[in-house]
């Protein structure tokens, strides 16, 4: 059974983030992102096999290196998803500030009644 993984899975990790991040400046052979981490070349590549699947990287074979380059077009999925809840927020501060701009003048008011 093979497992669908989504751009959301591969972004939850800090290791994967790391590797986007590296591999979006410049192509990275696989020994090079490798030895940027803590762990071993196998758990690396469990992590760049995710980021494949996910389609944020792709490998190319270039003579007998395998390169890692970034490919962040789906990146756009969780752009789209984060500016769902943008607006929701941006909703919610504009009806905060109309909520302190109304206090502010019951208040300005109440003072000069005094």
């Amino acid at each position: 059974m093979e497992i669908r993984r989504d751009v959301f899975q591969a972004i939850a990790d800090p290791t994967r983030r790391a590797i986007i991040g590296m591999v979006a400046e410049k192509p990275l052979n696989l020994n090079s992102v490798a030895e940027r981490f803590a762990m071993s070349r196998q758990a690396v590549s469990l992590h760049v096999k995710i980021l494949t699947e996910c389609g944020l990287i792709v490998i190319k074979q270039q003579g007998r290196e395998r390169y890692c380059e970034a490919k962040l077009d789906s990146l756009s999925e969780v752009s789209e998803w984060i500016e769902q809840y943008k607006q929701y927020w941006e909703r919610k501060l504009d009806s905060l500030e109309k909520y302190l701009a109304k206090i502010q003048k019951t208040k300005k008011h109440a003072k000069r009644k005094r």
